[in-house]
């Protein structure tokens, strides 16, 4: 109430398995969505970041989880298209490991996405991407954004409000 605190809650999948196979530890959609359900009961403005979009994977689920973060309560949402260098190597065996039939195919599509390399640092370029594949989805985070109203910008912050711990300067 006060404008203390705001959240961004990411949604890789709604599928419950793929979640599971990606993001063994985290925690499951359905417990992402209560959350994002739970924090905006409370009065505290939620972002659902749809991230990682991953090619030929999670791409086909933008859209639904957008909706359904909307219909839980989330407010504004974001998107991050990328394959991070630091996990690079892992994700590419992972994929080797769990989905032999589609591996070659999502890492060609990140590539289309980085002007043919797994990893562009490059601002602006680095969560998102160029390209024809990367413009598809810019488009259709846009289109979904506008038509069911995740377009509002956050709330500012009152950090007016804040204080200094005592004895910091």
């Amino acid at each position: 109430a006060k404008g203390l605190v705001r959240a961004a809650i990411s949604v890789t999948t709604l599928d419950r398995r793929l979640a599971r196979d990606m993001e063994p530890r985290a925690a499951t959609p359905a417990k992402r969505l209560d959350a994002i359900r739970g924090l905006s009961e409370a009065g505290i403005p939620v972002t659902v970041m749809a991230a990682p979009v991953v090619p030929a994977l999670t791409d086909r689920e933008l859209e639904k989880i957008l909706e359904a973060a909307a219909e839980a309560g989330a407010k504004s949402a974001g998107y991050v298209l990328r394959l991070p260098q630091e996990i690079k190597d892992l994700f590419k065996e992972w994929l080797a490991t769990t989905r032999p039939d589609s591996a070659g195919h999502v890492m060609s599509l990140i590539r289309q996405t980085r002007g043919g390399k797994e990893y562009d640092a490059t601002w602006g370029k680095r969560q998102r991407g160029d390209g024809p594949y990367a413009q598809i989805i810019a488009r259709r985070f846009r289109a979904t954004v506008e038509r069911i109203g995740l377009n509002r910008p956050a709330p500012g912050l009152r950090v007016d409000l804040l204080q200094r711990p005592l004895g910091s300067k």
